[in-house]
């Protein structure tokens, strides 16, 4: 996977392109002083961070924001998504080293996401039209971390990997929600979750 790849397959202008290619450069550049990703995946950077979060933007088409990125890290998928193509994107991330990499990646290339340097539950009220996490917890525990932010009409995307299915049978303990899971295009285990509906047992 290259950044022409990635151009291809989303449609993407040359300035976004580019505007990708820097927050790489910066993410390498960021990770010798603090941990942002593994460093395993940095000769992956492209399919295993930059197309794994992208390939949200699919599934949130015609979707209403705003969209509350949920332990946001490195900017995977916030920053990403909001580099190509939504404008009303929510980080919130609790490191402040990390906040400040997010901040700089987002001056650099130009985008405006709103970043919230604090930790979720910390959070000023907001009515999220969509709820995305990757890496950061169970489904029930990034349900619980959201419950104050989301009403009827809210949408969870979340990355997940081949623990999904037991994820999901703790979570329906709590919650009653409409499931649907999409194959991953980057990791075969993988599925972007898509919860709906969301209420209380």
């Amino acid at each position: 996977m290259t950044p022409s790849d990635l151009q291809q397959l989303f449609f993407l202008t040359d300035n976004q392109r580019r505007a990708l290619e820097q927050y790489a450069e910066l993410l390498v550049k960021w990770q010798s002083r603090i941990s942002l990703v593994s460093r395993t995946t940095l000769t992956n950077l492209w399919s295993r961070h930059f197309l794994d979060s992208a390939q949200l933007l699919i599934h949130m088409k015609n979707l209403p924001g705003p969209v509350l990125d949920l332990g946001s890290g490195a900017g995977f998928p916030g920053l990403v998504l909001s580099i190509i193509g939504r404008n009303d994107i929510v980080m919130v991330e609790s490191d402040s080293r990390k906040v400040a990499f997010l901040q700089a990646v987002a001056s650099a290339t130009g985008v405006s996401p709103i970043i919230k340097g604090c930790r979720i539950e910390s959070l000023q009220f907001i009515a999220a039209g969509i709820v995305t996490a990757r890496a950061l917890a169970s489904v029930d525990r990034l349900l619980r971390y959201s419950e104050p932010y989301f009403h009827e009409e809210t949408v969870f995307l979340f990355l997940k990997g081949e623990q999904v299915d037991d994820e999901l049978i703790i979570a329906k303990n709590t919650w009653k929600m409409l499931v649907t899971k999409y194959s991953s295009i980057t990791y075969p285990q993988g599925v972007v979750l898509k919860l709906e509906k969301i209420t209380r047992v």
